[in-house]
């Protein structure tokens, strides 16, 4: 009997190679099991449950680079995604300084930030910020170079609505939509409705301005409502996070961008976003660019 007791309990795991064996087609060679593991009657792990849902994916955020870019943070940044392998980067805007009408300096400053993100080896979602529209000679750059102004993607079921939070260039008032975005965005929710999770992306958090409404935020908002959506902006170089009827709002801190660096406690900090999109929506985690570093950090 112990000599039974002994042999059941070094039994390899087979649950899995049995699923698989039903789903092969006859004839065709059968897989390995992902996980070929000895169990016995104690082992040296807490569970087998590996946090691999298919549904669950993870990308990388960036925030504002300029308004007084600080050399070589951005940079810096994007080697440090390199590291860190995400499936794909989103930008919440302000990559270039701007605020001019000076084609030569835009296309400048656009051909440097192409050379950085060139070197990006996962594909990066533009935005534009107030720094990268800031006029309409700067919003027809930008539509020679990129196109759409605002748009939409899916992705394993998940709805990303990249919003132009600066749809009037050039006018006192910082950050609006116009009627034409409000009434596409309306469209997109609608026709989108079963998604299992919608992000929002725009640059200027427009919900912490007391005209919101005037700037038609209002109406995207309200348009969200009934569906699980979490909200993501930069612009004010100040990490925040709200919960605004029951869904998250971010303000991210800057990737480079002109910044007081205070720390945590002021929400002064250079960062990467990492978010790792699960059934019950995002996890975030602020990495800190100061924390990243390469495998050889160190070198014999």
């Amino acid at each position: 009997m112990k000599r039974l007791f002994a042999a059941l309990c070094v039994i390899p795991i087979v649950i899995t190679a049995l699923l698989l064996s039903k789903s092969t087609p006859a004839g065709a060679p059968s897989k390995p099991p992902e996980l070929q593991i000895k169990q016995e009657a104690v082992n040296p792990w807490n569970n087998l449950k590996f946090n691999n849902d298919p549904g669950t994916f993870r990308f990388a955020i960036v925030s504002d680079n300029t308004g007084g870019a600080r050399a070589g943070v951005f940079e810096r940044a994007i080697d440090q995604l390199n590291i860190l392998q995400p499936e794909f980067v989103i930008s919440v805007g302000d990559l270039i300084e701007g605020y001019t009408t000076d084609v030569n300096k835009i296309n400048k400053e656009w051909t440097d930030m192409a050379k950085t993100i060139a070197k990006l080896q996962v594909p990066f979602f533009y935005l534009p910020g107030n720094h990268d529209v800031t006029n309409t000679v700067m919003e027809k750059q930008w539509q020679e170079k990129f196109g759409r102004l605002y748009y939409y993607f899916k992705y394993k079921d998940v709805l990303f609505l990249m919003l132009n939070s600066e749809d009037d260039p050039g006018k006192e008032t910082k950050g609006k939509f116009g009627p034409q975005q409000v009434t596409e965005v309306k469209k997109i929710l609608a026709d989108n409705k079963d998604v299992r999770w919608t992000l929002v992306f725009l640059h200027t958090p427009l919900w912490h301005n007391k005209n919101a409404a005037k700037l038609r935020w209002t109406e995207i908002e309200n348009a969200l409502q009934g569906r699980r959506f979490t909200v993501f902006a930069g612009h004010e170089h100040k990490y925040v996070r709200e919960i605004r009827n029951g869904s998250k709002f971010y303000t991210f801190a800057t990737t480079g961008g002109v910044s007081s660096l205070r720390g945590v406690p002021f929400g002064e900090f250079d960062h990467i976003i990492w978010v790792t999109m699960k059934s019950d929506g995002p996890v975030l985690a602020n990495l800190m660019m100061e924390g990243i570093f390469p495998e050889d950090v160190r070198k014999k």
